[in-house]
C-alpha cells in the first residue's frame, strides 16, 4: 500500500477504533471482578444489576468490532463466507471454499448493526416501563370492581 492511499488511512482509523473498544473491554472485565469480589466478600451487597450492565456494555462493543472488522475487510476488496468464515474476494458469488452462494447485496458496503445504535441503559428503562405497567394494572382492577 502507498503512503498516501485513503483506504489505509480509513482502516487504520477502524483498527483505532477497535483498539478503543478493546481497551474498554478490559477495563469492564476488571470492574466486573472489582464487583463480584465485592459481592463475595460481603454477602449483603447486591452488584448484579452493576455487573449485568458491565456485560450488556461488553457485548454491545465486541459486536461493534465485529462490524469493523467487517469494514476493514470490505476496504480491502474481500467478504466473509457466512458459512464457513473464509475471506473470499468481493466479485466472487459463492465461497470458494464451502461454495455457499453470497447474498446479492454482499457486495455492498457492510451494514453497521442494530446494536450500534442501542445504548448499554435501555434494558433498565424496559423494567421501569415494566414496573409501571404493574402499577397501573391494579387501578383499572379496581375501577372495574366499582363498575
Amino acid at each position: 500500500m502507498a503512503l498516501f492511499d485513503p483506504k489505509a488511512k480509513i482502516i487504520s482509523g477502524y483498527e483505532r477504533s477497535i483498539d478503543d473498544r478493546t481497551s474498554s473491554i478490559r477495563k469492564y472485565y476488571d470492574e466486573i471482578g472489582k464487583l463480584y469480589y465485592d459481592q463475595y466478600k460481603d454477602m449483603n451487597v447486591d452488584n448484579t444489576k452493576d455487573i449485568n450492565t458491565r456485560c450488556e456494555a461488553i457485548t454491545r462493543l465486541s459486536n461493534e468490532i465485529e462490524d469493523y472488522k467487517l469494514k476493514i475487510l470490505f476496504e480491502r476488496g474481500l467478504k466473509k463466507c457466512p458459512n464457513c468464515g473464509t475471506e473470499n474476494s468481493l466479485e466472487y458469488g459463492f465461497c470458494f471454499k464451502c461454495g455457499t452462494k453470497f447474498d446479492e447485496d454482499s457486495a455492498n458496503a457492510p451494514k453497521t448493526s442494530v446494536i450500534d445504535e442501542t445504548p448499554a441503559a435501555e434494558p433498565e428503562k424496559e423494567e421501569a416501563a415494566e414496573e409501571k405497567k404493574e402499577e397501573e394494572a391494579p387501578a383499572e382492577e379496581e375501577k372495574k370492581d366499582e363498575e
